[in-house]
């Protein structure tokens, strides 16, 4: 079915879920200043850069997305107990108070709906999902996310399903892109608020009138990722913590 030109003004894509280089506990080989090209050439209008038990702060990036037309939210994926959340609109500060999943309930009560919280990849065996779990700390989320792999019977994503329809949880799906390629393919919609503001963003989330966009893997997706996640990426970590610790010792020896 073809959409109009009009039709489309009317929604703009959204991803909520992304590394860049600048994360300090993964190995990510494009820079943000990238992915807003990128992102501005697939008509994006809102992102949110998601480290690692860290919140992207670097001021000239974000004047650049606003130059852009682009929303980006300060986030962090944050690991309790194990388990990731992302966590939108928060501060370093209140990142580092985040000790376990009632320091979360604390931070939601304190915030209401200005912030907004989503489960990443709740069913996935890799990548600290928290899996079962998320039945007990249901109220801890907003939203449940959409993993971007999958392809036919392997898709984990159906239990996020289930638990979303059963607790009225809204689906967002994003990218978790940590390859500039895989960003842009899997990613959530909204209707254009009439302001392009943190709290309309929200709004229009917890509005659940939202349209996603996740395609299965298709084999070489599926393949690249394997390797990317078995050998690639670990190659990569290692080398980036061991020229960490010798940029550590250059300094103490100069000190």
């Amino acid at each position: 079915m073809s959409t109009s030109t009009s039709e489309k003004e009317d929604w703009i894509k959204i991803d909520l879920h992304i590394h860049t280089l600048d994360d300090p506990k993964d190995a990510v080989d494009y820079s943000a200043h990238q992915l807003l090209e990128r992102a501005r050439a697939l008509g994006f209008r809102v992102l949110a850069i998601t480290l690692h038990d860290a919140v992207f702060d670097r001021a000239e990036v974000f004047a650049d997305a606003a130059a852009m037309g682009i929303l980006l939210i300060p986030a962090a994926e944050v690991r309790l107990c194990g388990a990731d959340v992302i966590v939108l609109n928060v501060t370093a500060e209140e990142v580092a108070e985040l000790k376990n999943f009632d320091d979360l309930r604390g931070l939601r009560a304190r915030r209401g709906s200005s912030i907004f919280t989503i489960a990443p990849h709740p069913f996935y065996v890799l990548g600290s999902s928290i899996g079962a779990r998320l039945y007990a700390e249901i109220n801890c989320f907003d939203a449940i996310e959409l993993c971007h792999f999958h392809k036919g019977l392997f898709n984990p994503n159906r239990r996020a399903e289930k638990v979303a329809l059963r607790f009225g949880k809204p689906l967002i799906a994003t990218s978790d892109a940590h390859r500039l390629h895989a960003f842009g393919h899997h990613y959530t919609s909204i209707q254009i608020p009439s302001e392009l503001t943190v709290e309309n963003v929200f709004a229009a989330l917890r509005s659940e009138s939202l349209r996603i966009t996740s395609p299965p893997c298709s084999f070489l997706d599926l393949v690249s990722t394997i390797y990317f996640v078995f050998l690639a990426h670990p190659f990569r970590l290692r080398r980036k913590i061991a020229a960490a610790i010798r940029s550590s010792s250059a300094s103490r020896k100069r000190a």
